[in-house]
Order: C-alpha cells, then structure tokens, then sequence
C-alpha cells in the first residue's frame, strides 16, 4: 500500500514562515529569480520618448537648447543683413538671391541640420498612426522651409546664396517658450499664475510680429528705397501704432502686399490675446492675486480668514487693527471663499486700505490657497464665525475646520479663533486665543441684572478711542460720557512705570488710591513675573514687587503721556474753584493731579459685603466735626481691616434666626455639576442641598410637590429676572453661574424664569409686572433672513412689544448689528432721539468707531450688540491680555486671589463722601474695594412732543366702563402723571376705539328718546373724551383687563407704568473731583472673599463641591 504522505511534496521555499521573517537572506539557497518591471515599454522609441518628452527635467533642457537654437538663427540672420551692402539697381533677382558669407552660411547650415534632426525626431517620438496631422503643424512647416534650403545648399553650392526666411524661427522660438514654460512648472511642481503666462504669451507675439514685419519690409524694400533695419522698425512702429506720420513709405507691390498681410494678421491675432489677458485680469480681481514670497519675508503681516466678508466685520476690524501705531506697517491678507462684494471693493479700492489690504478668493482648507497667503510666514491669523447663519453649531464646525487646516500647514502661527457656542469651543483649546460668543453673551446679559450696563462698560472698555466723541455737542453729559469712553485697559511694569514705580513695597489698594489720586489712573490688577494668571484687585494684603505688571485703565498708555510738575498745576488751577461743576474731568492730553483735599482719621471697620450704601461715622463725640475717611494704609493691618468673609454670610447676621436657619437649610455652597462642555471654568456657587423634581421646574403647572400656577403665588422676597429665549441652550449656564456665585450674598439671589414662549397671558403668569430685568435673546429663527440686518428683526419688534406694554420694565437684549439699536425703544415723534440720530451721524463723519454710544438703549445699558467684542478679539494681538482681563471682570473665569465685579448704590446717606477721590479712599481704606466707574441716571431735560401730547391727553382720559359699570370704573383708575409711548387720537389709528364707538353709537340709538338733555349732554362729552384718549391708556387697559380674567392683582402694574423720563450713562474712571450725585451706581471691583480666610480655617461646605458630580446640569438647580 502506497504512504499518501511521503507522495506530498513539500512547500515551496517562498512560503516558509522562515523565509517571510529573514527577508533576502535566503536568496544563495533557492532557486528564487528576481524580476525588474519598468513603467513603461523597454523599447529604444519609449526610450527616447521618456528623454526628450515624458521626463520633464530632461524635455526642459531640450527646449531650452532648441529655444537657444532660434535664438540664434534669427541673431545670424540680423547679421547677413549687417554685413550685407546695399546693391545698385532694382532688379527682382535681388530679392532672391542675397549676398551670404562662407562662415554665416556654414553656421547656419549647422544650425538647420540640427534643428531638422529635432524636428523629425520629435515628429517620430509623437507620431500616432496619422502621418498628415504631423507634416500640416504649422512648427513642421516652418521648419522645412528655413532648414531645408541650407541642407540643399550642402549639395548644390549655387544656391548658398539663396535668400531663406530665416527671420521666421521667431514663431519657433515663441513656440518652444511656451513649452518650456509647461514644462518648467511640471518639474518645480510649481505653477505659476494664469495671468503671467498671458502676459508673456502676449508680449511673444507681438515682439514676433514687428519682428517679421521689419524683416520682410527690408528684404522686399532692396529693389525700392533700400530700407535698412532701423527704418524699417521705424515705419513698424508708426504703423502699428495707428499714427501713421507718411515719411516712410513702401514703394514696390511685394512689400505694400507683405505689410497689408501683416496688419489683418494683427487685427486678427492681437485681439484675441488682448481678450484672453483681460478675461484672465477680471477674474483675478474676483479671486485676488498672491501674496509675494518676498514681501512676506521683508514686510510683516496678518492672515483673516472668514466664510463670508461683510462691510461692517471689515470695517470693524480695519479701524481697530490699525488703531494702534505699531501696527501701521503691517499688511493685512483676507482669505474668503466667497466673490468679493461690492461694497468691500470699493471700500478696498480707497488708497487708505488699498495699499495694506489684500484680499484673496480662497478655501483656508487647501494648502495653495494657504500658501497664496503666505501662512507660514504670518504674523497671526484670525478666524472669525459667520453669525448670521442659522446653523450657528454648522457655522463652528466650518471655523474648527479652518482653525485645524492653519495649524496643520503653519503650526507656528498664532491663532485668535472666534466660537459661537461654548460646547464647541474644546475642539479649538490649543489656538492662542479664543472668544466664544455665547460666553461673553450671557454672562453680560447677567451681569447687566445686577450690575446696570455692564455690558455698555466692557464694550467701551475694549474699543479704541481717544476720548473726542461727543464734544461738539451742546449738552453736557455727552460731553462727559464721550471723554470717558475713551479710557482703555493698559499694561506696565511696576519698576518702569512713573505711575507706580514708588510704591514699590506698598499695598495694592494704597497704591491704586495713590495712583488715582496723584495721576488719575485706576490701577485694577496686577500679574507676578512667574506667574500667567492676573489678578484682578488682589487686595490690602498683596505687597507690590518691581517685576509686577500693572494693569490700569486710563485715557492713554503712560508711555504716551506727558506729566506736569503739581508746582505748575497749582498755578494754572489757581482761579478755579475745587468744585467746578458737577464733572470737571481732566485735560487729556495731560494726565491730570488731584490737588489737595483735606482728609481726616476715621473708622476703619470693614463695612458688610452685602451693603448697598456706605454708612456715616459713629454719632457722639465726633458730631460736631464733619464726616471724614480712614487713610489708606502702606500695608494692611491685619487687626485694623476685619476679614470680608462672605462665605459666613454676613449679611444673614442681620436677618432674624429663624430666617437664617431657613437659609442655612435651604442652600448650600459648591461647584455645580455638568456633563457637556460649557466653556466657563468651575465656579464656586450657591446650590441646593437636594435637586428639585423636575415636575416643580414648571413654574405655570401644579404637581403633586405644589400647587403654584403664578410666579406671585411663590412669593418671592427678591425681584425676578425673566429670560425669554426660543431654546434652553449650554450657553445659559453662562448665565445663571454669575448670578449665583458664591460671592453673591444670599439675601439678594433673584429667582430665575425661563420663558420659553412670551404671549401676554405667559408674560403674566411669570410675573413680568414685577420683575427687575426682562432677559430677551430670541433670535435664532430669524437669521436665515435675506437681508442681513432683518436678523434682528424677531427680537427688535418682541422688544418693542413688550415696551408698550410694560413700559417702566427694565428689558435687557443683545442684537447682531450695532446698527439696529436705533430702533430699541423706538417713538417716532420723540424729538430728542432724533437729535441723538443727527449726533451719531456727525459722530460717524468725524470717523468715530463708537458713533452709537449715544443712543439711550446702550448707554442705559438696555442693549449691546456682541458683534462689539469682536474688538476683543482684535486687540488681544496687542494686548494679550484683553480676554483674560474681560473673562475675570465677567465671572466667566475665577482665579484665586482675584476680585470680583460688583456695584453699590449711592443714597442720601452717602452723600456726605462729595466727590468720587473721597470715596476711592473710603472703599480702599475701609473694605479693600476698587472704583472703576459710575452709572449715573439724570432727568431728560429736552421734553419730547409724545410727553406733552400724552399729558394733555392724560387730563381727560376716561374709562370705557364708567359708562357701563360704575363699580368698575372706581377700580380701574388711569395712570397718572407724564407716559413715554402716545400716537395720535385720530380715531382711524385705533381700531378698538372705533370698534366700541359703533357699539355705543347703536346703543345711543336704542336709548336716544329716553334721555333727558342733561344725559345727552354728558355723553357726547364722555364720547368727545374716549376719542381722545391715548394709545398708551388702551394699552394699559388692555393689560389689566387680562390680568383680571387671569385672577392677577393689576397693583404692581399701575405702579410700574408710574414713571419719569430719564436717561442713564457710565463714566469710566471720572476724575478724582468728580462729585456724587444720589442713585449713582458704582462699579466696584471687590476682593476674594476667601482670599481673606486663614490658612488653617476649613472652608465651609468644602464637602459639598463634588456632590453630584455625575449628574446632568439640566437638573441642577442653581
């Protein structure tokens, strides 16, 4: 029996693991063959065809020799007719035959013999079947008729001196330039612009036209005038010229035929060339051209990348980029996928922009559009989010695109990104610097509850001005308001500074009081060398060192100023009075001293943190002086300022015991949890001890935990700030952490109600008639709008609605477009906002960036527009620490030892401190707190038609149900006093007037025979009155008629529509005379609370930061 196993053979070498793991070295012992493959046919035609064709280093020489070679031809052929004498007579053999040396002929025939070698050999490496189309090529028969006459003449010696057009190989030369142009881009892999092979190709054929017309001319011009080259290029020129002078003229038929030829092939040739270059021109003004590798080793510049270029984004960012000096020579590349607008380039086209500005058509997310800009050798690139897309979230993911295509290709450029949603902003931490939009939003909008106009602050804080706006104008707040606004945040090192250099070795707050006092600059914050995070007034206790930069705001950089020696100062300010007027702020350019003012020792116990006034020195002994301040100390007491501690809750002191055992019970302190990115660091906050169901977060729907239906069921101590938004985005984390961090006190925490939806019955329900702000960000379904500026129309019309409604509420919105804020509380007969539309027009004529300052809705605070802060963005490329600053100021970030943003009202009891340097000291000296500004509220002393309309009116305005009802007429009381909205009483503008006009009128009918002439007499008095009543009354009405079939109380409402006509503005760091006035509202940057714990005291509820950690931050409640 056969063994089946020993018939099988055995594996081949090549599929033993062994073989697989040493590779070649098994080659000597098997029978392996290694085989070579090539790329193309080993043939001796593909051979060639590889070197003279497909190889591009090698075809390029080739065209370059063959170049070269007509070059050549054409110089040999300049020279015979040189060295050529004229012949006598006009016999047309001359015209044929030609006199040739024997030394020209012999290099000519060299060159022909090699030229048709090439040109055979090419004609056979590219021949393809069709033998005609490569005789019939135009090159082919160019060069048969210049080289085959030479080759002849080898052969035959008497026809050496056979006249050849050798001055043609021009047309061949320009041929073999454009192939070597082809193929010197496919060997350096490089291509250079469509616009300079046009441009050479152009210049080629007409230099080959007045070429071969001057050579034809002179060789046809020998039996003529006997023109030589120089007359010929001569009549060339005025010909082609179309100048015509007649001075040289052909005279024979071949040469007037020769000349007519050429000029129809120049009619016919030239103009398609000339079409081409402009085609080619016109769309590289579409797309832009390149940024020079050399311009952007030699010159420095910046890259801004955008998905699409409106108007005011440039604007916006050309006028703050170039704000500052040092940025003047800088060039600015726009690199944008989309055509250029119209607006842009003729905005580009002004020689201010258009020699620093250049825009490029392209995609950040290809590495030629990159290269086009030069990235690699930018100075920085801004990437900046399209926010009028409806997608905001589709909109980042294009800028995270952008951003990770720059670092990929240039990953040492820095980059400032602009996000608009916070949970997207992690995909961009490694970029240098980052605005996200939602961010900086809510947490203003926040702020703008609890500090007023916050957000009018940090916009005038990061915009660029010199403090000239408003000073044409005739009333004096402007004037105030606009020199203020011209204080920005700069930055020095102690010991260069002339400002702080002296106090070295001081306390912080002494050396801002100091500071303000004796220079007029507001010292905020400071940074050790070895440390990147600032620290926003760290308070008595930080001592300054020589290496600390300082951080103040003031009208201009200190290395830009000039000083005055206080000698001096004393003699200009001699005649004045201390107390010039209610403002006096100082001359600008200058930066002005304080003067002398009287201050005496007093009390130096720490005020509550949660006080709103500063209270007057203690009564007894000292009443008979006047009130006086405590001096700010070198370095703090430790035994002289108490500890502001307000994680014990001062102000909780002060509340009775049950009630701060009901507080204690009810909330506790930690880092609320949350599970998606939201942008902000962790803040220490005030939280619940346990979550509250979610039936309960449903504040117009009982459940089985309450039975609440109204926000005044609840009954809460504090005011309510209502947030009406279209969805519940990450981006409102930002807004409830600030409201309630931990530095917040207790007792002034105010509820929070998210609106969702905002009919007038919701409105209502939630307590709007009550409330302190109104929060309105409902825009989102409206910026797929057409028109850019429509985007805000949802939220500017709801804004207006709720205005006539509710007119004293206090309604707080962000727009897109600064622009549009001009129609915030918009009246149409409202005489002064018209004169505040003639200001911002001048305002903008002058060139100011910051010609909507005046409008009431933003200085009030009532209105900001985000895109404001693109500012931010731009100025951190001076100022790298413009966001970290804003960041700290907002509560977006909380650093340890760092201040907080707050305010305090100024009331009669804290009127005895007179002016702003006094009450500096008395905040420095007494809590440790820094003033940063004022928000002052005066009296609209211009009174509008609308007021004296609406008050005329107001004097015989009746109810509808006082005819009806006389029990309801007595609860229904008018509002009294002056009302901001009114329109005319014409009956056709109010349809619910002439809707129960009708219904009266046929009552009247009925009734009319009955009633005496006394009954008739007062109704047509009473109807005479309803005609004249006001929109605002209807309103009014209206309101309260709903709150009725609501079961609501309409108290709060009439006491909300009792209101004055005022207007509000911040001063940013005013002079140290500055006097107080009542309502004053001050900025006040405090100090740490925990900052002042001792090290060995155990922080309160430390235990409860990490509580639910896990959970959803949807269901945390805050």
């Amino acid at each position: 029996m056969v063994d089946l196993e020993s018939e099988v053979p055995p594996l081949p070498p090549r599929y033993r693991f062994r073989d697989l793991l040493l590779g070649d070295q098994g080659w000597q012992n098997d029978d392996r063959v290694q085989v070579e493959f090539f790329m193309n046919e080993n043939t001796f035609k593909e051979r060639l065809k590889l070197f003279f064709i497909k190889n591009q280093r090698s075809s390029l020489r080739i065209r370059l020799f063959n170049f070269s070679l007509k070059l050549l031809s054409c110089l040999l052929y300049i020279i015979r007719v040189l060295l050529e004498n004229p012949s006598q007579g006009n016999e047309w053999s001359h015209i044929f035959w030609v006199n040739r040396s024997l030394p020209l002929w012999g290099l000519q025939v060299l060159v022909a013999l090699i030229s048709l070698f090439e040109t055979i050999l090419l004609g056979y490496l590219s021949y393809k079947g069709n033998i005609w189309e490569q005789i019939l090529r135009v090159p082919f028969i160019l060069e048969i008729i210049n080289a085959v006459p030479f080759v002849i003449s080898i052969f035959w010696p008497s026809l050496r001196n056979l006249f050849v057009p050798v001055f043609l190989n021009c047309w061949l030369a320009k041929h073999a330039l454009e192939n070597m142009i082809n193929d010197l881009h496919r060997a350096i892999q490089r291509t250079q612009s469509a616009m300079f092979n046009q441009v050479l190709i152009l210049i080629s054929t007409l230099l080959c036209l007045i070429f071969t017309c001057i050579c034809g001319i002179q060789h046809l011009e020998r039996i003529g005038k006997k023109l030589n080259l120089f007359d010929s290029l001569y009549f060339c020129i005025v010909t082609f010229s179309t100048v015509g002078f007649g001075d040289v003229t052909p005279e024979t038929w071949p040469s007037k035929l020769f000349v007519v030829a050429m000029i129809c092939v120049a009619l016919v040739v030239l103009p398609i060339q000339f079409e081409q270059l402009a085609y080619l021109w016109m769309e590289r003004q579409k797309s832009g051209g390149n940024y020079s590798r050399h311009r952007a080793q030699t010159e420095k510049h910046v890259v801004l990348c955008v998905s699409s270029l409106k108007i005011d984004l440039l604007m916006d960012f050309l006028n703050e980029f170039y704000a500052h000096p040092r940025l003047q020579d800088y060039y600015v590349v726009i690199l944008c996928p989309t055509e250029m607008d119209v607006q842009v380039r003729r905005v580009l086209q002004i020689p201010m922009w258009s020699q620093r500005v250049i825009y490029l058509q392209g995609s950040a997310l290809k590495d030629q559009d990159l290269l086009r800009a030069k990235m690699d050798d930018a100075e920085a690139c801004f990437i900046l989010s399209s926010r009028c897309e409806v997608d905001r979230t589709s909109s980042d993911h294009q800028t995270i695109l952008r951003a990770w295509a720059v670092k990929d290709f240039a990953p040492n450029c820095p980059l400032y990104v602009q996000i608009l949603k916070p949970e997207n902003k992690f995909h961009i931490k490694f970029a240098d610097h980052v605005v996200c939009e939602e961010e900086f939003k809510y947490a203003m909008l926040a702020l703008n509850c609890i500090c007023p106009a916050t957000s009018t602050l940090i916009t005038l804080l990061v915009h660029t001005s010199r403090g000239q706006e408003g000073q044409q104008s005739p009333e004096q707040w402007q004037k105030t308001y606009g020199r203020c606004s011209g204080n920005e945040v700069y930055h020095i090192t102690l010991e260069d500074s002339t400002f702080f250099a002296e106090y070295e070795g001081k306390s912080f707050t002494y050396a801002s009081f100091h500071a303000h006092k004796k220079f007029g600059v507001c010292l905020i914050g400071v940074r050790r060398e070895d440390n990147k995070n600032i620290l926003l007034n760290p308070g008595p206790r930080y001592i300054m060192n020589a290496t600390d930069i300082c951080f103040y705001i003031n009208i201009t950089k200190e290395e830009n100023s000039a000083f005055k020696h206080q000698d001096q100062q004393k003699r200009s300010n001699a005649p004045r009075s201390f107390y010039h007027g209610p403002s006096r702020l100082p001359v600008h350019s200058i930066i002005a001293s304080m003067g002398t003012v009287a201050i005496d020792l007093q009390d130096t116990s720490c005020r509550s943190a949660s006080g709103p006034t500063l209270s007057l020195p203690t009564e007894g002994i000292k009443e008979v002086r006047r009130p006086s301040i405590a001096p700010v100390l070198e370095v703090a007491d430790t035994s002289s300022i108490q500890t502001c501690d307000l994680l014990s809750d001062q102000s909780e002191d002060e509340a009775p015991p049950e009630e701060t055992l009901s507080s204690n019970m009810e909330y506790a302190k930690g880092y609320p949890p949350y599970s998606p990115y939201i942008g902000s660091s962790p803040t220490f906050c005030h939280l619940l001890h346990e979550k509250v169901p979610f039936c309960c977060l449903r504040l117009d729907k009982s459940c089985q935990h309450n039975y609440y239906e109204d926000a005044k069921a609840y009954g809460f101590k504090n005011k309510l700030i209502i947030v009406a938004a279209e969805t519940a985005g990450n981006g409102l984390y930002n807004f409830i952490v600030p409201l309630r961090a931990y530095y917040r006190p207790k007792k002034e925490l105010n509820p929070i109600i998210l609106l969702l939806d905002n009919p007038l019955d919701d409105l209502l329900r939630c307590g709007v008639t009550f409330a302190a702000n109104m929060v309105v960000v409902d825009k989102e379904s409206t910026m797929s709008a057409e028109e850019d500026y429509m985007a805000d129309a949802k939220t500017i019309v709801n804004v207006q609605t709720l205005f006539r409604l509710f007119s004293s509420l206090s309604i707080i919105t962000e727009l897109t477009h600064p622009a549009n804020m001009r129609f915030m509380q918009f009246r149409a007969k409202d005489c002064y906002s018209l004169a505040l539309s003639k200001l911002e027009k001048k305002e903008r004529e002058r060139g100011s960036n910051l010609a909507f300052m005046f409008r009431l809705p933003f200085a009030a605070g009532r209105v900001f527009s985000i895109s404001m802060l693109d500012t931010l963005l731009y100025q951190s490329f001076v100022k790298d620490y413009m966001i970290s600053i804003t960041r700290l100021l907002l509560g977006l970030d909380t650093i340890p030892g760092s201040g907080f943003l707050c305010s305090m009202k100024i009331t009669e009891e804290d009127l005895w401190i007179r002016t702003y340097a006094r009450l500096y000291q008395k905040l420095c000296s007494s809590s440790g707190d820094v003033p940063i500004g004022i928000y002052r509220t005066e009296s609209q002393k211009l009174a509008t038609s609308e007021s004296r309309e609406t008050a005329s009116q107001s004097q015989i305005s009746i109810s509808v149900e006082e005819w009806e009802d006389t029990k309801d007429s007595r609860e229904h009381g008018q509002p009294r006093g002056s009302h901001r909205n009114s329109t005319s009483s014409d009956q056709s503008d109010h349809p619910l007037l002439r809707r129960k006009s009708m219904q009266w009128a046929r009552r009247l009918s009925r009734k009319g025979p009955k009633h005496s002439g006394k009954t008739a007499e007062k109704i047509t008095q009473q109807r005479l009155n309803l005609y004249r009543r006001s929109e605002r009354q209807e309103l009014a009405e209206l309101v309260k008629n709903r709150m009725k079939h609501l079961g609501l109380s309409t108290l709060g409402y009439d006491e909300m529509n009792d209101h004055q006509s005022t207007l509000s503005y911040i001063l940013i760091n005013p002079s140290p005379d500055t006097r107080l006035e009542l309502n004053d509202v001050v900025y006040l940057i405090r100090p740490d609370p925990l900052a002042y714990l001792p090290s060995g005291e155990p922080r309160q509820s430390s235990s409860l930061c990490s509580t639910s950690g896990h959970d959803s931050r949807e269901e945390t409640q805050l």
